[in-house]
């Protein structure tokens, strides 16, 4: 499933920060604790409009990761609610816009809006982009025993069952390989 640039962005931008979420099956601790955890997130995803760096901006942003992550949990219909909720807490009015060599693409809060109300309407409108491909299958929950990290699957044929945050899928290899060596040998 290929989605537009800045879909793909979002929803790669919205696992990540939920993927900073304490995990304790696997036993992660939280990876947003402080401002330099907020600037190497905002390192990797750029956000265009006010970013201030201050505690009140990192406290608005993790508030909102446990209402991002039950994206995770929902179905592609029970998502609707919540995804419509977001976008009328953030106070959403899409516009089209270009910018910094990006083609045409959406933006649903003003620039000077806060940066955790820009991400929740982005992580939405993202999400609207899922539903409506009806590709919500693609919104998955590492399948490693020991990992909770979230990912959407973006191959091609959908095939992805493990996220890119622990080696899970190597890991996952090797145990499997060693449980068929140990019954060979047994």
């Amino acid at each position: 499933m290929v989605f537009i640039h800045d879909t793909e962005l979002s929803l790669r931008a919205t696992a990540a920060l939920v993927n900073t979420l304490p995990r304790t099956s696997a036993g992660t601790a939280d990876t947003l604790a402080d401002r330099d955890d907020l600037d190497a997130y905002l390192a990797e995803f750029a956000f265009t409009g006010a970013i201030v760096r201050d505690e009140a901006e990192l406290q608005a942003l993790r508030r909102i990761r446990p209402r991002l992550r039950e994206l995770w949990t929902l179905g592609r219909d029970e998502a609707v609610p919540h995804v419509n909720a977001m976008l009328r807490d953030g106070h959403a009015q899409p516009q089209l816009v270009i910018h910094d060599g990006y083609d045409w693409h959406i933006h649903a809060t003003p620039d000077d809006a806060p940066l955790a109300t820009r991400i929740l309407v982005e992580a939405a409108m993202a999400f609207v982009d899922v539903i409506r491909a009806d590709a919500y299958d693609r919104v998955r929950t590492c399948a490693a025993d020991d990992c909770a990290a979230v990912y959407v699957d973006f191959s091609k044929n959908g095939s992805k069952r493990y996220c890119d945050t622990g080696n899970c899928g190597n890991r996952m290899n090797v145990n499997a390989y060693r449980r068929r060596k140990a019954r060979e040998s047994a």
